[in-house]
C-alpha cells in the first residue's frame, strides 16, 4: 500500500457507524465515481429497484410490528412494555382504533346496532367498513418512507373523528401497529416485519372490557354486555381468532408475560442492528461487524494494495464467513468425558457435508473451508458469463452422493445472482434439497440478494457486507473489482 494512504488504524476508528459498506467517510474514502462506468442501474431481472434499501444515504426502513388479539386482551399493555424497553429508539404507536370511520347521522340513530368489530360487508362499499383501511395503509407507507403523518383522533363517546385535532407522528425506527383486526387484511400484514398475537382468557377480557367501557367511554354495564354478546364475541370467533395463524409470536397472559416481552425486545434489538434486506429476507445473514472486519474490508477494497496483502486479508475474511456458515448446519447432542473425569454435554458436527466452488473465484474460498473442515469433499462448477443473462454451464464435477449432503456453495462476490441461480438449480437437479444449501460470499449486491432470496427462500445466504448496487456494466459498487484476477495475480 502507498505510504500516503490513510492508516488502517485511523480508518477503523472512524468506521464505527452502522455496518453498511460503501459509507462515504468524508476525508478518508472517496465516494464511487459518477461516471458512466459506475452509475447505478435498475435491477434487470424483473424485480423492482430497491434504491432506498441499497442506498446507504437513504433513511433506513422502520421495523414494523403488528400486535393483535381479542378485545381487552392486553395489547396496549404489551405495546407499552415494548416501547419502555426500546427507549433508545424512536418509536411510533399506531392504534387501529384511530382509523374508525365517523358514523353517519343514520348510523348514529341506531348506534346500538352498529358493529364496531366487523371488518366489512361483502358489498365492497367503504361505508360498510368499520375501519378506514386505505388511510391506515397510507399512514404506514408514509411513515416507512421517513415522512411525518397526522393520525386522526377518534372520540368513542360521539363516534366521530375530532375535526380540530390530530396526533402528529414523525420519522421513526420502529412502528407498532395495534388493533383487533390488523391481521385481517393481507395488505396490512405484508407491511409487518413481526406479528404478535396476545392470547388472554375470555373471562379476563370481558371483565377488563366492562371496566374500560364504563369508566373511559361512559357506557353502562348492560349495554356493554349486550354489545359483547351480539357483536364482540362473534367477531372474535369469526375474524380475530382465525388470524392467530399469521402470528410469528403468541403471548399467553398478555402483559403479565414479562419473559415473552423480554424475548421479543431482544429480537427487535437484533433486527434494528441489521441491514434492511435482512428484515425482508429471513434467509439472509450478514456476519456481525467489528472494527477488524471493517478494517479488512477497507484493505482489500483499496485498488493499490499488494497481492500478498489482498490474499492475506481476503483469507481472514473468508475464514470468518465459513465459520459463520458452519454455524447454520444441523448439530446433534453429544456427551464426552473430560480429562478431569467430568461429563461435558456438547454437540457433534454435521457429518454429511461438502463444498462446491463456482470456478474460478470460488476456488479462493476452498483453503478456508478445508482449514475448518478436515478432509471435506469439494466439487466444482464452471459457468461462462456473457453480460447479465448470457450464462452457460460449461463444467461440473460433484460428489456422487451429493444429494445426501449439506452443501456450502462458494463464490466471493454475489452480483446479479444469475450464475449463482444456475449453480443452485444444478445442485437441486442433482437431488440436493434447497434447504440444505448455504451460499457463502464476501460481498453481495442488493440486486443479487433479491434474485436469490426470492427465488430460493429455503436457501441461506451468508455474507460479510452488502454493497450499494450494480452499475450499468453489472459490476458491484463500491465492490472489489475482478476478485479472481486480484486473488490469483492475473490482473496485470
Amino acid at each position: 500500500m502507498p505510504e500516503d494512504s490513510t492508516s488502517i488504524d485511523y480508518v477503523m476508528e472512524k468506521a464505527s457507524g452502522p455496518h453498511f459498506s460503501g459509507l462515504r467517510l468524508d476525508g478518508l474514502l472517496s465516494s464511487p465515481s459518477k461516471s458512466a462506468n459506475s452509475s447505478p442501474s435498475p435491477f434487470r431481472s424483473g424485480v423492482p429497484s430497491f434504491s432506498q434499501i441499497s442506498d446507504p444515504a437513504a433513511p433506513n426502513q422502520p421495523f414494523v410490528i403488528g400486535v393483535t388479539g381479542g378485545t381487552a386482551s392486553g395489547k396496549t399493555t404489551v405495546c407499552d412494555m415494548i416501547i419502555q424497553q426500546l427507549h433508545d429508539h424512536r418509536i411510533v404507536l399506531v392504534n387501529q382504533d384511530s382509523f374508525y370511520r365517523g358514523l353517519t347521522s343514520e348510523e348514529l340513530e341506531r348506534v346500538q346496532e352498529y358493529n364496531f368489530d366487523h371488518p366489512g360487508s361483502s358489498s365492497g362499499s367503504l361505508s360498510d367498513y368499520a375501519f378506514d383501511t386505505e388511510q391506515l395503509l397510507h399512514c404506514i407507507d408514509t411513515l416507512k418512507s421517513g415522512q411525518p403523518y397526522q393520525i386522526p383522533i377518534y372520540d368513542f363517546k360521539t363516534h366521530q373523528r375530532k375535526s380540530d385535532a390530530f396526533r402528529q407522528v414523525n420519522a421513526c425506527d420502529v412502528i407498532i401497529l395495534e388493533g383487533i383486526l390488523v391481521f385481517h387484511d393481507s395488505r396490512v400484514r405484508d407491511l409487518m416485519n413481526m406479528k404478535i398475537f396476545v392470547d388472554t382468557d375470555a373471562d379476563v377480557r370481558l371483565a377488563r372490557r366492562i371496566r374500560r367501557d364504563t369508566v373511559e367511554r361512559g357506557r353502562d354495564v348492560d349495554s356493554v354486555l349486550e354489545q359483547y354478546a351480539k357483536f364482540v364475541k362473534p367477531a372474535f370467533d369469526d375474524f380475530v381468532l382465525p388470524s392467530k395463524k399469521y402470528a410469528d409470536v403468541i403471548i399467553p397472559r398478555g402483559g403479565d408475560n414479562h419473559v415473552a416481552v423480554d424475548l421479543i425486545v431482544q429480537h427487535i434489538h437484533t433486527k434494528l442492528g441489521q441491514h434492511d434486506l435482512c428484515k425482508i429476507y429471513p434467509n439472509l445473514f450478514v456476519i456481525q461487524s467489528t472494527f477488524q472486519i471493517r478494517g479488512m474490508h477497507t484493505l482489500i477494497r483499496e485498488k493499490d494494495i499488494s497481492k500478498h496483502d489482498f490474499v492475506f486479508y481476503s483469507d481472514r475474511l473468508i475464514r470468518l464467513v465459513v465459520e459463520h456458515g458452519l454455524g447454520h448446519l444441523p448439530f446433534t447432542e453429544k456427551q464426552v468425558v473430560t480429562p478431569t473425569g467430568s461429563v461435558y454435554s456438547g454437540v457433534d458436527f454435521c457429518k454429511k457435508l461438502c463444498g462446491v466452488s463456482i470456478i474460478r473465484s470460488g476456488e479462493s474460498m476452498e483453503n478456508a473451508l478445508r482449514a475448518c473442515c478436515k478432509g471435506i469433499k469439494i466439487g466444482k462448477i464452471l459457468i461462462h458469463r456473457e453480460g447479465d443473462n448470457g450464462t452457460q454451464l460449461i463444467y461440473e464435477k460433484l460428489p456422487s452422493d451429493i444429494s445426501e449432503r449439506h452443501v456450502l456453495l462458494l463464490d466471493p462476490v454475489l452480483g446479479t445472482g444469475n450464475c449463482a441461480s444456475q449453480a443452485i438449480e444444478l445442485l437441486m437437479r442433482k437431488g440436493v434439497p434447497e434447504s440444505h444449501i448455504i451460499f457463502l460470499n464476501l460481498i453481495s449486491a442488493p440486486e443479487g440478494i433479491h434474485c436469490i432470496c426470492k427465488r430460493f427462500p429455503l436457501l441461506k445466504i451468508v455474507t460479510s457486507e452488502i454493497d450499494q448496487c450494480l452499475n450499468e456494466d453489472f459490476r458491484v459498487i463500491p465492490g472489489l473489482g475482478e476478485y479472481g484476477d486480484r486473488y490469483f495475480g492475473t490482473d496485470e
